[in-house]
């Protein structure tokens, strides 16, 4: 059962937090459009919104990173100015970030002890996060160094960080997008025994069936503006993607199974290769295979090998062994990237700033860097600027990236309009091997089908597509057979029909699979047209 909120609990009483006609203005852009938000106290509240519709903005606000242009905020009933992250924390305001902020190289204690200011909150600090942990679920060890640790226990970390400055309110971005189904379950039900305590929650997830199972109230963000205030659990996932994205959906599988594997396109033989990052996972033994016109999917917790396999299929990491490589019968493993897209290979990285893409480079320029091997886009050496434009902008218009053009910097974009760049700027080159890690990590639902769609319809046409995600529900979805990576070894491929959520979570968590039946989720929506 969910918490009940305050709403339900006690009509009329005082929000905790309430904001009033905020306005947030970037150059050509007006990011927060007279947002208003309440949040009572002991709630679950979701905040709602495809990508760019505002929220990253208005949580920044809440949490003093960025101040309105308008508006004012109000904290138990009372104006208030946050400044800053060190006064929302004084209000009793923590955040756990989407992306964590930890030294790999340092204890569970140490890293928590780097955000206290005052030396007399470090005395007994170990024993307080003991303590913190025990009581709320969420066992750490105080002196374990943080590069041994899964990322669902680095995430502990945070919240019990947050929980340490005992706050009123806890803001929390895309929790459990590198969580395993089990440790989903029992994150919930710590967040459900905070809001029952006093501690009221504002939750953004991408995960519909998340919100309607765990959050009171939802308010829902589309192009700034708040369009909508709803109890999720009244609506349908179908009805909250359609207020989020202002269209009709359809419902759509995506499956698209085959029964006859052909002749392997790509074919991993014994891959074994040393990480180049200080505390990263080494690959052990790998052998796996991808037919043309199959979609294969590797489901894993973060940091067990994912970036690592994915260098090594790019060519940014060689293998031992020409042969432990071969794309259609030739050898690659000592091939780099730009000979591998030669003979038909793309890929893109889990990270999209710095890897993926160079944040402070136009969106056309940044379509040639990938795109001018198979995209004929320079003529004798030169960049052929005509083409690379049209390039960018066919990219623009197929994945419907929200941006000025194709001279817009791509750090303009906000995270979900930059992967939408980049997916297209990958299958507009028409690839024989298509290799996606994490391919809708922050995106909205809307744009999440439609790139779906755009794997399947590719794989149709003959290409072979390796899917390495996090997500459970989209690989098994998407993908015609999944294995899983976990320290650095990859499980047997088997047929997604064959496969449980609970059986691959255990395995993402390095437990042998128990012969458990769990049920899948049955039906997926798409944008109609």
């Amino acid at each position: 059962m969910m918490a009940m909120g305050a709403a339900g609990r006690y009509p009329g009483a005082t929000p905790l937090l309430h904001l009033q006609g905020i306005v947030k203005q970037f150059p050509g852009c007006r990011a927060n459009d007279d947002v208003d938000l309440s949040i009572a106290p002991h709630e679950i509240h979701a905040l709602l919104g495809e990508n760019g519709a505002g929220k990253s903005t208005l949580v920044k606000i809440i949490y003093g990173v960025m101040k309105p242009d308008a508006g004012s905020i109000a904290w138990q009933g009372k104006p208030a100015l946050i400044g800053s992250p060190a006064q929302a924390r004084a209000l009793g305001i923590g955040m756990v970030f989407q992306h964590f902020s930890l030294f790999e190289a340092l204890t569970v204690t140490e890293n928590v002890a780097l955000g206290l200011t005052d030396k007399a909150d470090r005395v007994g600090l170990a024993d307080r996060i003991a303590d913190i942990s025990r009581r709320y679920g969420l066992p750490l060890d105080p002196a374990r160094s943080v590069h041994d640790l899964s990322v669902g226990e680095r995430q502990r970390i945070e919240i019990v960080r947050c929980l340490l400055q005992k706050p009123k309110l806890l803001i929390m971005d895309e929790p459990t997008s590198v969580l395993t189904p089990q440790e989903v379950f029992h994150l919930f039900a710590t967040l459900r025994r905070l809001a029952d305590e006093g501690c009221s929650i504002l939750y953004i997830s991408h995960k519909l069936e998340e919100i309607r199972a765990l959050c009171r109230r939802a308010t829902i963000m589309r192009l700034g503006k708040v369009v909508a205030e709803c109890i999720p659990a009244e609506k349908s996932a179908r009805e909250l993607a359609e207020l989020m994205i202002s269209a009709r959906l359809q419902p759509q599988s995506f499956a698209h199974s085959i029964d006859n594997q052909g002749t392997p396109r790509l074919v991993l033989d014994r891959l074994t290769i040393r990480s180049n990052q200080q505390f990263g996972t080494d690959l052990k033994d790998i052998s796996l295979s991808i037919a043309a016109g199959e979609i294969l999917g590797i489901a894993g917790i973060a940091g067990n090998g994912q970036s690592e396999l994915m260098d090594a299929l790019s060519g940014e990491i060689p293998a031992g062994r020409p042969e432990t490589i071969t794309l259609d019968g030739m050898p690659i493993g000592h091939d780099g990237p730009r000979d591998r897209r030669r003979r038909g290979c793309c890929f893109l990285p889990e990270e999209r700033n710095g890897h993926g893409a160079v944040t402070s480079m136009t969106l056309a320029e940044n379509g040639f860097l990938s795109g001018h091997v198979r995209g004929a886009l320079q003529r004798l050496g030169l960049i052929d600027r005509r083409r690379t434009g049209e390039f960018a902008r066919a990219i623009i218009k197929a994945f419907d990236v929200r941006t000025t053009g194709p001279e817009a910097e791509a750090r303009s974009l906000s995270g979900g309009n930059l992967q939408k760049f980049l997916i297209g700027r990958e299958m507009l080159q028409q690839p024989t091997l298509l290799m996606l890690n994490q391919p809708t990590w922050g995106v909205d639902a809307g744009a999440a089908a439609a790139i779906y769609e755009a794997i399947v319809a590719l794989a149709r046409n003959g290409a072979a597509v390796l899917i390495i995600s996090q997500d459970l529900d989209e690989i098994l979805m998407l993908c015609d057979r999944i294995a899983v990576i976990a320290s650095g070894r990859v499980s047997v491929p088997i047929p997604v029909r064959d496969a449980t959520i609970e059986q691959i979570g255990l395995q993402m968590g390095g437990t042998a699979m128990p012969d458990h039946n769990v049920k899948l989720p049955e039906t997926r929506y798409a944008v109609s047209a």
